[in-house]
């Protein structure tokens, strides 16, 4: 179950990695497109570059404006195991029959106008009815009078006729499941500010054994995020409420209190952890510490710029589970004081500082109250240097570098990994994990080699980490290698070396 649910949350990352591009032409196209904008700076008035800005912030617009699909298509294209771009059709047909037939149930039974959004609740169902009937049926053989039709041909076939029942079904049932999820989001919304602090503790948690991106979509996109009218239009979910206020140029007043699913982010990611890095650092003896010292600047700058924590949560997780339930509750409190203060800041990927300037500062602190951010940021650097250092003295956790128990030994090659070629590195790491014989199946997120091996007694953890791997983490038969940005460049050299399933 832990390794589907991965998977799962894997797919996700494919559509949800263009959000930050998509974000960066609606953040800039829209916030210099803005009618408010321009009348405090006059100089952008010029067509042709409110040509630009417009078009810009249209073609980020349309991205979130079909998010549903392309979660749809990430489930299929991550989960099926061969033929993907046929699995990637038949959850498009899907997709598109399911929402087709749902519109016309609500034409003949509902003329009154009422409307279903699915969301990523129907992306994830659809995906994965498509996905299942890939994987069963794009072999079959069909008798051979419909010969034609068998194989791959048989999916979208058989897809299309399954959505129609799945678009019924919702249809039945959605509304009362919707009523559902409203009153949830009541009910987190009457919680107040302790609401946002369950939600970014927990998230926060969930994030140590990747499995986060099963929560946080359901408030994005979904009713729990809130809904509103913007520009005459219902809206759902707290992420494309705030695009659709970001893109609506009469918007006035702060943007919606659904970014408090998001405000919370920017003092731990550019503040916090940074900090905790810091900590870490100066506790390296100072005979090691300039071998250190760019390990620890790449994963605070990395948190600082992109928001992406990964590279640096793996330095205490597996060493101090505890010192990471600390880290996860300070982050809780980072939403909650972000909600008490009113910060309204949106984001499309992370909590880094990217998103801050487009997403806070650009859009003025009249609307977003970013400028907050800054005086919580500091007192954050400074709880987490704190905590940490005091921390990791008194249980003497071995962070990098900080104890000469074999930690610098299996360390000595994390700032210069073998300068080989990755396919020599790949049979490396195939060795390391028990040979061809002991892998079953291979994948990877933005920082982690994520493999499904035999017996994960055959996998040398140690060796993995001398070349390169800030951690490993093993659960069941799945192993987690944490390289960085070669963790995708490994997993492909892998899939092609050992000719796996893509």
């Amino acid at each position: 179950m832990f390794q589907k649910l991965q998977r799962i949350g894997k797919a996700f990352m494919l559509p949800i990695a263009i959000l930050p591009a998509a974000g960066l032409l609606l953040g800039i196209g829209g916030a210099f497109s803005n009618p408010n904008t321009i009348a405090v700076y006059p100089f952008l008035d010029i067509p042709f570059l409110q040509a630009i800005f417009q078009v810009m912030a249209a073609a980020g617009d349309v991205i979130f404006g079909n998010l549903s699909m392309l979660l749809t298509i990430g489930l299929a294209a991550g989960l099926a195991k061969r033929d993907k771009s046929t699995a990637v059709l038949a959850a498009v047909v899907g997709f598109l029959v399911m929402n087709g037939t749902i519109g016309a149930l609500l034409k003949i039974f509902s003329p009154e106008g009422s409307a279903i959004d699915t969301g990523v609740i129907g992306a994830i169902v659809i995906g994965s009815v498509a996905v299942t009937l890939h994987n069963k049926y794009n072999n079959i053989q069909l008798p051979q009078v419909l010969g034609f039709f068998g194989g791959s041909r048989f999916v979208p076939i058989v897809t299309s006729f399954a959505a129609i029942f799945v678009g019924a079904a919702f249809y039945l049932v959605w509304p009362p499941f919707q009523n559902l999820l409203i009153a949830s989001g009541d009910t987190i919304s009457k919680m107040g500010p302790f609401g946002t602090f369950l939600y970014g503790s927990l998230m926060r948690l969930c994030g140590a054994v990747g499995l986060h991106h099963m929560i946080y979509p359901m408030f994005w996109y979904t009713e729990l995020g809130g809904i509103q009218q913007v520009a005459g239009e219902t809206v759902v979910g707290a992420q494309r409420i705030f695009f659709a206020q970001l893109a609506d140029p009469n918007h006035v007043g702060l943007y919606t209190e659904g970014t408090r699913f998001f405000a919370g982010r920017f003092a731990t990611m550019m503040f916090g952890l940074p900090g905790a890095a810091l900590a870490m650092y100066h506790l390296v003896p100072k005979t090691r510490a300039k071998k250190f010292a760019g390990l620890f600047l790449g994963v605070a700058l990395t948190s600082f710029i992109t928001g992406i924590t990964e590279p640096i949560e793996f330095m205490f997780l597996f060493v101090s589970p505890v010192l990471y339930v600390i880290h996860a509750i300070l982050d809780g409190l980072s939403f909650f004081v972000a909600d008490i203060l009113n910060i309204a800041i949106g984001n499309t990927f992370s909590g880094g500082v990217i998103d801050f300037l487009l997403f806070g500062v650009l859009q003025g602190n009249a609307k977003t109250n970013w400028i907050l951010v800054i005086p919580v940021g500091i007192v954050w650097f400074g709880l987490y240097y704190f905590i940490f250092k005091v921390f990791i003295v008194k249980f003497n956790v071995p962070t990098p570098g900080r104890l000469d128990d074999g930690t610098e030994d299996d360390n000595e090659d994390v700032e210069s990994t073998k300068q080989g070629s990755i396919h020599d590195e790949s049979i490396e790491v195939i060795e390391l994990l028990g040979g061809k014989e002991n892998i079953q199946d291979v994948d990877a997120c933005i920082t982690r080699l994520r493999v499904g091996v035999v017996n994960p007694d055959n996998v040398d953890r140690n060796a993995l980490k001398k070349m390169g791997a800030t951690d490993v983490l093993v659960v069941g038969n799945g192993i987690q290698a944490v390289f960085g940005g070669k963790a995708i460049l490994y997993k492909n050299s892998i899939v092609e070396i050992l000719d796996l399933e893509d």
